[in-house]
């Protein structure tokens, strides 16, 4: 699976270089619904954006199943388990501080698509709202 995964992902890598392969969206596109707080833009939908995309219809069908079981790994290792940590901590110092003011700030990764830190905070029952840029807090 290892080398089945460094394999696609240098063979996407020659694709985007060679042009023949363009990501759907630019950075400006991703700054652009952060900042407006668009966090269910069909951008952010995609939990792709932080874990290479192994799968593709070209793949034949054998590796098209190892696509997929590399790709739920780490989305399940990388994204998911990493955000419930992440928000069990922030839960853990909000619920041993109450007297405290925090600023907590994580890279746009973890807000986006299913099961982000928000998600986390929100089953926990804290109310998370979004302050677009400028705005001051």
């Amino acid at each position: 699976q290892v080398v089945f995964a460094l394999n696609q992902t240098l063979l996407q890598q020659e694709s985007l270089r060679a042009g023949s392969f363009q990501i759907p969206y630019t950075t400006e596109d991703l700054i652009k619904h952060y900042n407006c707080g668009d966090l269910s833009s069909i951008i952010f939908n995609h939990d792709t954006s932080q874990v290479p995309n192994f799968i593709n219809a070209t793949l034949p069908a054998h590796e098209r199943v190892t696509a997929q079981e590399i790709d739920s790994y780490f989305r399940q290792e990388l994204i998911y388990k990493r955000n419930e940590r992440m928000g069990r901590r922030v839960k853990d110092l909000l619920e041993e501080h109450p007297e405290k003011s925090f600023f907590f700030a994580f890279g746009a990764g973890h807000f986006m698509g299913n099961n982000t830190v928000i998600d986390v905070l929100r089953r926990e029952g804290y109310e998370v709202e979004h302050t677009p840029a400028g705005q001051a807090i």
